[in-house]
């Protein structure tokens, strides 16, 4: 069996903004063209910066593009491997077929990359094979959905799913906690993904801050504009009124818009999630319902890249004593409302 695989070779100057407003002081230490000396990781170890070193070989390996925040994860990754002359990345043909990846990223490992990137379509069903890599000597940097063992992987780096529910939760709770009996309905994701009850968790655990406040129903959508759409009118239907509602997903949240034009409804605030695009805009127009989103940024792929252009050329991160980069990095879920919105625009996914 063959396994597409393109090149995408690297080029100095192409500026990609967009990853350093969602990763912050780390990709500002990490790649930070500023300095004109090379920062010190600790006492004499070189951190990684823009100034072109040591060749690396990048192989990244994602599942289909079928969801705006899946198709910028890989706009992320190759624009941020554009940057540097100093970084070849070898992306395979994204597949959510596990037999089809795991076969994808053994080819890049008997290409003897020098490093790999990996968002797994499934992390458990992926382990065998970032365990296989790392025993071949190739740093892991395993993207988002984690593998089952620290073992598969050097660096973990993701989005915090716990924390969007917590941030939703919080923005609304104050929004509202001088409402008496306010109530709050929300329409999550696939009830059969992990995230999804981490995400439902954290909005649960914000909310009891709030004893106002009484999360009075929640339906289960599929991250489709589809399903938020047919979800979205049932619980319109099933709750005449309410105060706020938190939706999981931007995508599907365009779909829960539409049911909520429909049916003519402009009682209530909206808290998004994810941060696309089209969610940013209507938050600064402020003329309907949805009020703000809380980020699961897709920049997280260009800070995966400068995760393994470091393992690669053996350097750190400016701003951290430490000679290693870290074991793992949580990525802050912030909220986008109307008084920062222009601030993270150019993040947004379509």
């Amino acid at each position: 069996m063959s396994h597409p695989v393109s090149r995408v070779t690297s080029r100095r100057g192409l500026l990609f903004g967009t990853a350093a407003v969602s990763a912050g002081a780390f990709l500002a230490g990490c790649t930070s063209n500023e300095s004109k000396d090379e920062t010190p990781a600790a006492n004499g170890q070189s951190a990684a910066d823009d100034k072109p070193g040591k060749h690396v070989t990048i192989g990244f390996a994602g599942p289909q593009a079928d969801h705006g925040w899946l198709n910028a994860i890989n706009d992320n990754a190759k624009k941020r491997a554009e940057k540097y002359s100093d970084v070849t990345l070898e992306i395979t043909e994204g597949s959510n077929d596990t037999a089809q990846q795991i076969g994808q990223i053994e080819t890049l490992i008997n290409k003897k990359v020098d490093v790999l990137v990996v968002l797994p379509a499934d992390g458990k069903a992926l382990t065998q094979v970032g365990l296989k890599a790392m025993r071949a000597g190739i740093p892991v940097v395993n993207l988002d959905r984690i593998f089952n063992t620290p073992q598969a992987y050097r660096c973990w780096i993701g989005g915090d799913n716990y924390g969007m529910g917590l941030n939703a939760g919080h923005y609304i709770g104050e929004q509202l906690k001088d409402k008496p009996d306010a109530r709050v309905i929300e329409l999550a994701g696939l009830d059969n993904l992990e995230l999804t009850k981490q995400r439902t968790q954290g909005f649960d655990d914000a909310l009891k801050n709030y004893p106002n406040i009484k999360k009075v129903a929640r339906q289960a959508a599929e991250f489709t504009v589809e399903s938020g759409q047919a979800k979205m009118a049932q619980l319109l239907q099933a709750q005449p009124k309410f105060d706020a509602l938190w939706n999981h997903d931007d995508d599907q949240g365009v779909g829960a818009l539409r049911a909520i034009e429909q049916a003519g409804r402009d009682d209530f605030l909206m808290v998004g999630g994810a941060g696309a695009l089209s969610a940013f805009q209507a938050i600064k127009q402020d003329n309907g319902v949805l009020k703000a989103t809380v980020l699961y940024p897709p920049t997280m792929a260009a800070s995966a890249v400068d995760l393994a252009r470091a393992l690669g050329q053996g350097k750190g991160i400016g701003g951290l004593a430490e000679y290693e980069i870290p074991a793992s990095l949580t990525l802050y879920s912030a909220v986008v409302d109307k008084t920062n919105v222009d601030q993270y625009m150019s993040t947004g996914f379509r």
